[in-house]
């Protein structure tokens, strides 16, 4: 089965005037336009494409990356708005449609919106929605404590920023736990470090308690390794001094330096932290 808005693996089964015609394991034909046909190709050669529909509504195969596919969440800007809706900038040819009913805020020409692509079941198109809270469920956890899992920024809050978790649940990181600078859509790795009453998410970056040692440790050693083998830091530094520096809380630096001079890979005075 080809399946739209994702990415298919495909035979080239025939040449055409208009391109190279596409085949599945179940005989599903679908257009690769001349402008993306390789160069050199054999017929039943495999290619990866994208499949999304054209102008008039017709599966069409792509080389192109689209910057958003089926179930996922991305930042995309806004290129027009017409009397249907926002039409979006994903990467591809044919611009992404995101209907007024399904804009959070009014989209403007030239705004940056945080959207989820799914496929509208009456007309089969893919369109985006900036609701992206509909798309979240909390109700029934996929994770537990402790585990690690894939986070994508959507919106900035009061108490901190939230995420999604795993593409499925809404979570939180607050300010304390933040260490460096995050933006919408930006994606990266942490770990479940609490579940609250309402199977509410509090997410922390990168590891935690015990397992927090050791990458921050590697990256006191880098930093050492940078700075001619001396920190001006030490357990009795600011906090900010910390956090400025090496991105971490002041609690997790104690931690580290600790395991280090543990191991005699470190020395600590008065006025800083020695590489040995």
């Amino acid at each position: 089965m080809i399946h739209l808005g994702k990415f298919n693996t495909l035979e080239i089964l025939r040449e055409a005037e208009q391109g190279v015609y596409l085949v599945d394991t179940e005989g599903n034909e679908v257009l690769l336009p001349n402008r993306y046909v390789p160069e050199t190709f054999k017929i039943y050669d495999k290619v990866e494409v994208f499949v999304y529909l054209d102008n008039e509504e017709r599966p069409v195969a792509t080389t192109d990356r689209p910057y958003i596919t089926l179930n996922d969440f991305a930042l995309l800007r806004c290129n027009q708005v017409t009397d249907y809706g926002a039409f979006l900038d994903w990467g591809l040819v044919k611009e992404l449609f995101c209907p007024f009913k399904e804009q959070a805020f009014p989209m403007k020409p030239g705004g940056w919106y945080f959207v989820y692509c799914y496929l509208d079941d009456k007309t089969n198109r893919l369109v985006a929605s900036s609701k992206t809270n509909g798309f979240l469920d909390n109700k029934e956890l996929t994770v537990s404590e402790f585990d690690e899992v894939d986070l994508i920024v959507s919106h900035p809050s009061d108490i901190g920023m939230n995420v999604i978790v795993n593409k499925t649940h809404a979570g939180l990181i607050y300010k304390d736990n933040i260490f460096g600078d995050l933006s919408v859509g930006d994606r990266l790795k942490g770990v479940v470090k609490k579940i609250r009453p309402g199977n509410k998410l509090d997410i922390a970056l990168g590891q935690i308690g015990y397992r927090n040692i050791e990458p921050n440790a590697e990256r006191i050693m880098q930093e050492l390794q940078d700075h001619d083998g001396y920190l001006n830091l030490t357990d009795k530094s600011d906090p900010e001094a910390i956090k400025n520096a090496l991105q971490m809380s002041k609690k997790n630096f104690k931690k580290a330096i600790g395991t280090l001079y543990k191991q005699r890979l470190i020395d600590i005075k008065p006025d800083g932290i020695y590489l040995v």
